[in-house]
């Protein structure tokens, strides 16, 4: 990819600048924050775009925000700053790990959060099944002002928002869970997962499951919650090999899709594995 001149980019220093950019730009202008992704457009047999916006300058999206009863994470935050600065913070040992294990260290230090969650057409993201468990809110702004949507919403539609809207963040609570993210990566498939579970266990004073959030992902087009599961998990004792078998019967959820990397009845097949060292992880995690 060659590098952008004066005249197919523009940097923003505010967010209002950069949706005007973008706006004034229409269908053929693009935010530009990490490039990872924009910049092997090429080997996938993708058209540059005419125009850019670079989002790196803009201080709120490259802020991580931590409150008592909230988290806010800036859209242009790294993989790497996001696992530096979340590492001691309850309660997100899951998602740490999904940004600390994500592709690899040089990807790790320019790929945003921002457009790790834009880009609809990567199934083997790391971030949003480890968001999916949190209750997580995205922040997106159009010229028309700001709003935010619940992390799944953002996922089934963000194919479908409209040209200039950017998305500014994104919001988690804090509540006392345990969490956790596994995955699984072949030598094959490179940096990327062929499976992922990602989950959010929240016990009683007895030790049971009091509530249970387990999200998927790789092993279908777009990653997703799996309530089947979580409804087996709620009342009972939280145990690897417990959770491995309730898996295993509920795999029929899922419809796992082929790729070069694995085909689709493998992805389910890990699956069961996955969550029992998911919770696992989850049980040596503080709450």
């Amino acid at each position: 990819m060659r590098a952008p001149d004066d005249e197919n980019l523009f940097i923003a220093g505010t967010v209002p600048d950069a949706l005007a950019a973008l706006a004034s730009h229409g269908v053929g202008a693009m935010p530009f924050a990490g490039g990872t992704w924009i910049m092997r457009a090429p080997i996938r047999r993708e058209p540059q775009a005419a125009f850019y916006v670079s989002l790196d300058r803009i201080p709120e999206l490259s802020a991580v925000d931590i409150a008592i009863d909230r988290i806010r994470i800036g859209a242009c935050v790294t993989h790497s700053r996001l696992a530096a600065q979340l590492a001691e913070v309850e309660p997100c040992h899951g998602l740490v790990t999904a940004a600390g294990s994500a592709a690899n260290p040089a990807i790790r230090g320019m790929a945003t959060v921002g457009g790790n969650l834009s880009t609809w057409d990567f199934p083997a993201a790391d971030l949003p099944p480890a968001l999916l468990c949190l209750d997580a809110e995205v922040e997106l702004a159009t010229t028309d002002g700001r709003q935010r949507l619940p992390f799944e919403r953002f996922l089934a539609t963000r194919r479908e928002l409209r040209p200039g809207t950017l998305l500014t963040g994104v919001t988690i609570p804090r509540r006392p869970v345990r969490t956790a993210h596994a995955r699984l990566p072949l030598r094959k498939a490179g940096d990327y997962p062929v499976a992922i579970v990602s989950l959010a266990i929240l016990l009683d004073r007895n030790g049971a499951v009091e509530d249970a959030s387990v999200a998927v992902g790789s092993v279908e087009s777009t990653a997703r919650r799996w309530p089947e599961l979580e409804r087996k998990l709620v009342g009972h004792p939280l145990d690897p090999e417990t959770a491995r078998v309730l898996a295993e019967a509920e795999l029929g959820a899922f419809t796992g899709r082929d790729g070069v990397e694995a085909p689709g009845w493998y992805r389910l097949q890990v699956l069961p594995a996955l969550m029992r060292r998911a919770v696992d992880a989850a049980l040596r995690s503080q709450s």
